[in-house]
């Protein structure tokens, strides 16, 4: 649809073209922010008024409520109107009351009150008031739109109607929509968008990551992530840095097992001059520098026991003493740990303190290995591809189903850090534009499996892997899926319960 329209509709054609646009707008573009919004647009500039409101009312209750209202230089599309109850307005009620449309041409003498309506230096002169209805054919709202010359918006009267009351049954859907979701969920709880986080996944496994990481956002907890080897760890702690309060201040990396005991406290503490041979200057720890942000130390269950007291009490105090310093001062820096290591059997072994365990561990996040996250492997190695055609300077490429077959069988020991690599390294071999099997390099799997597995087996596998890519590209949507792969929308969720497909693990957030 064009957004610059004409704001003159001299002809009928012109009207109904401009009204179906709305309409295809409002049906495609809208969500629950933005649809109140466009509809005011779409009411002022057919009905060519200088002011237009969108008021919803509740059935329960009664209360008839501004929620959108389009007024050049006085109030923006989309900010929140007002909470105040108009329903006992004079021409509101009236229109309420008789469910029927009230033209008012004149407003120069009019018995009508209006003063609800916003003052401005010139007068209003004309109005009108159009009921909106829901599918049960009950009043679920009102159009108004208002002009400061007199004229008559009459012949129009019906269409707007018909948008409006189109407008909040699609916000009315929407917000069922919503519902249902959360109350899937526990506790009835959003899940964060993964979009917030820069993170990619949709599994089961990734959506329990993304609500631990919303909880803990702007909290001053210290979070301990665990997990194998590639799974992410610093991406995690990189997303709860960037979306959180702390995102404009510094976040510093430092791996506790790149440096031996004598640097590495130098490293995290900093040093005066002349703390010990070689300090020629004063040097700020990496405290210092995190100081506002969040320091992330890699792979903590490396530190040495001496500087675990000294980190425990930068945990407690929140202060640091650089070595060679006299005195302590103060750093704010959130702390995020992060290790593949057991750290409770650490501390039974004695070689991790207990204290500094529990202090670490006041928020832990468990995250998954790539072979728990069903589906995400295709999401996954998609966007590496992306990332790496755009780096290399190619067009994007595509891949081929045995390809992607071959990948969603694999274990992946390594993790994402695996993929990735596997990815990049196919996109640099592939010269056709498709990836292949052979691009992959991949060991085959072991041959107890290839006997034992069945065709009823193999045909599964490589059905299970085709779904849940198509479910993927349609943005989790079970009807359009099914409509591309031309079977009944039944049909496809019996396949996806057959071939044990978890919802969970497809859906996107639209």
């Amino acid at each position: 649809m064009r957004d610059n329209r004409s704001t003159q509709l001299p002809h009928p054609l012109a009207h109904a073209d401009a009204l179906l646009g709305w309409f295809i707008r409002l049906g495609i573009d809208g969500d629950e922010a933005t649809l109140p919004g466009l509809c005011v647009a779409a009411v002022a500039q057919l009905s060519q008024c200088e002011l237009s409101q969108l008021y919803w009312r509740d059935e329960s209750t009664g209360r008839l409520e501004l929620i959108a209202q389009h007024l050049p230089g006085v109030l923006g599309l989309g900010d929140p109107v007002c909470t105040e109850d108009f329903q006992h307005e004079q021409v509101l009620h009236y229109v309420l009351s008789h469910q029927t449309a009230l033209s008012l041409e004149d407003l120069t003498g009019s018995v009508y009150e209006c003063g609800f309506l916003p003052a401005m230096a010139t007068p209003w002169r004309a109005l009108t008031c159009v009921p909106l209805f829901n599918r049960g054919k009950a009043i679920n709202g009102v159009l108004l739109c208002a002009s400061q010359r007199q004229k008559s918006v009459h012949d129009c009267i019906a269409s707007l109607g018909q948008l409006g009351s189109f407008a909040l049954m699609q916000l009315a859907l929407l917000q069922r929509r919503r519902s249902a979701e959360n109350l899937d969920r526990p506790n009835g709880c959003t899940l964060p968008s993964r979009a917030a986080f820069g993170l990619i996944g949709s599994s089961t496994a990734m959506d329990e990551t993304y609500r631990l990481i919303g909880k803990v956002l702007h909290t001053p907890y210290t979070v301990l992530l665990r997990g194998e080897t590639g799974t992410g760890k610093e991406v995690v702690a990189r997303a709860i840095h960037s979306a959180g309060p702390r995102s404009s201040k510094a976040f510093v990396v430092q791996n506790c097992a790149a440096f031996p005991e004598g640097l590495l406290e130098s490293e995290l503490f900093g040093y005066r001059k002349g703390a010990f041979t070689g300090a020629e200057r004063n040097h700020a720890g990496l405290f210092d520098t995190a100081h506002g942000g969040t320091l992330l130390l890699d792979e903590i269950g490396d530190m040495p026991l001496s500087l675990q007291a000294k980190l425990l009490r930068v945990l407690q105090e929140g202060e640091v003493r650089p070595l060679g310093a006299s005195a302590a001062h103060k750093v704010d820096v959130r702390i995020i740990a992060a290790t593949h290591r057991d750290l409770g059997a650490m501390v039974a072994q004695g070689s991790f303190r207990e204290d500094l365990y529990y202090r670490l561990a006041q928020f832990p996040i468990e995250l998954p290995p790539l072979r728990e996250r069903d589906g995400d492997v295709l999401l996954l190695a998609r966007e590496f591809a992306q990332k790496a055609s755009t780096a290399l300077g190619r067009e994007p490429v595509a891949w081929s189903n045995a390809a992607l077959d071959q990948l969603s069988s694999h274990a992946f020991p390594g993790n994402v850090r695996e993929l990735k690599c596997l990815v990049e390294r196919a996109v640099l071999l592939c010269d056709d534009g498709v990836i292949l099997p052979a691009h992959l390099a991949l060991p085959p799997p072991p041959g107890n499996d290839c006997v034992d597995a069945t065709l009823r087996q193999r045909l599964e596998r490589v059905e299970r892997v085709f779904l849940i890519d198509c479910l993927h590209k349609n943005r989790g949507n079970r009807t359009r899926t099914a409509r591309e792969l031309g079977v009944a929308r039944r049909t496809l969720l019996y396949r996806l319960a057959r071939l044990k497909i978890p919802i969970g693990d497809v859906r996107e957030e639209c």
